[in-house]
């Protein structure tokens, strides 16, 4: 999936860049280097170059090459408006990736408002003409729910290239710490051991020889 992200088209667009205690593991700023990126996200702070509201994207018509939001929808009050956004403001052929959790412990930055099923992810990519959908976690109760709307108008043969990157981080993803724990854990332990695990991602991170 890095690969593939690796190969979107400029200029890129990430919401929800602000890098939050805890969470810096997850920042993807560097896959970008010496790349048209922007950091974006709705408050200002580290990883964030522009302050847009997801919601009301002040950004012109077919402007960007590919719109990234990781595990940021469930903070958009207003969700339904993130895709016809995204689809308004990207080029024809342009890609969004989409990822949001359904089985997750509330996370505030700054609150927490929705959870996702593929199908639910599959309804809010709607405005795009070509919609994948995956998930990771069990089958049946995902952790974690990913859309990549692709708009009409661009390479034909990117379609089949994400939706097999997409498999494939499926197949990765389910066999990870977190999603063990997810499956095991009752909900009431679930959010502690998150918290932990989050601190010790952090900590190796912070550790590790530059």
């Amino acid at each position: 999936m890095r690969a593939n992200i690796r190969k979107l088209v400029e200029p890129i667009y990430e919401f929800g860049a602000r890098e939050v205690t805890g969470q810096g593991q997850r920042a993807i700023r560097p896959l970008f280097h010496g790349r048209d990126y922007h950091g974006c996200d709705l408050e200002p702070g580290p990883g964030v170059d522009r302050v847009l509201d997801l919601e009301r994207l002040a950004l012109p018509d077919a402007s960007i090459g590919a719109a990234i939001a990781l595990d940021t929808l469930e903070h958009a009050e207003r969700f339904w408006a993130v895709a016809p956004e995204l689809h308004r403001v990207l080029r024809p052929g342009g890609i969004a990736l989409l990822t949001s959790v359904m089985y997750f412990p509330i996370h505030e930055y700054p609150a927490d408002y929705w959870r996702f099923t593929p199908d639910g992810m599959r309804a809010l990519a709607r405005p795009f003409e070509t919609i994948l959908i995956g998930s990771a976690g069990h089958v049946d109760f995902p952790h974690s729910v990913v859309a990549i709307g692709i708009k009409a108008g661009g390479d034909p043969t990117a379609a089949g290239r994400l939706e097999r990157a997409l498999e494939h981080w499926s197949r990765r993803e389910a066999q990870g710490l977190k999603e063990w724990l997810t499956l095991l854990l009752p909900p009431i332990l679930l959010a502690p051991a998150y918290r932990h695990f989050t601190r010790l991602t952090a900590w190796r991170r912070r550790s590790a020889p530059k």
